[in-house]
């Protein structure tokens, strides 16, 4: 009995010798929207662990956004993230970050959404545009 507590108290001081060499950050997140500088709130922060290859990792964090359109996460671990900003109305920011300090601070522009382009020509408003075929196959009343 003594001989089993004795090698779990050991695996268990281990553990915890290893969970203490893994770094971690305190990140704190501001979005304000680009053209006023005014806080959004109730954006969506969304924390992807990536690859060194820069590929996205399984797993992942969504935070909200209070009033004042800050978010906070604690004990992120050290290496790439990817943060994606979603919030109604704007445009989606995304970038990856190098998490390799105690703290970080970020804040977040969003802009509003550009113009829409097309690769198809619109019909100019002098030009006729053609008739749309009637549907025979409606029964006249």
């Amino acid at each position: 009995m003594r001989k089993t507590a004795l090698i779990v108290l050991v695996i268990l001081l281990g553990a915890l010798a290893a969970a203490a060499d893994q770094k971690s950050s305190d990140l704190k997140f501001t979005v304000v929207k680009d053209e006023n500088g005014k806080p959004v709130r109730n954006a969506s922060v969304v924390l992807h662990p990536v690859d060194k290859d820069g590929k996205q990792g399984k797993g992942g964090y969504e935070l909200k956004t209070d009033p004042e359109g800050q978010a906070s996460f604690q004990a992120a671990p050290y290496g790439k993230l990817r943060v994606q900003v979603l919030a109604r109305g704007y445009q989606t920011y995304g970038e990856d970050y190098d998490i390799n300090q105690p703290q970080h601070e970020f804040v977040i522009k969003l802009k509003k959404p550009q113009a829409q382009y097309s690769i198809y020509d619109t019909p100019k408003k002098d030009e006729k545009q053609p008739e749309k075929p009637k549907d025979e196959s409606k029964p006249k009343q």
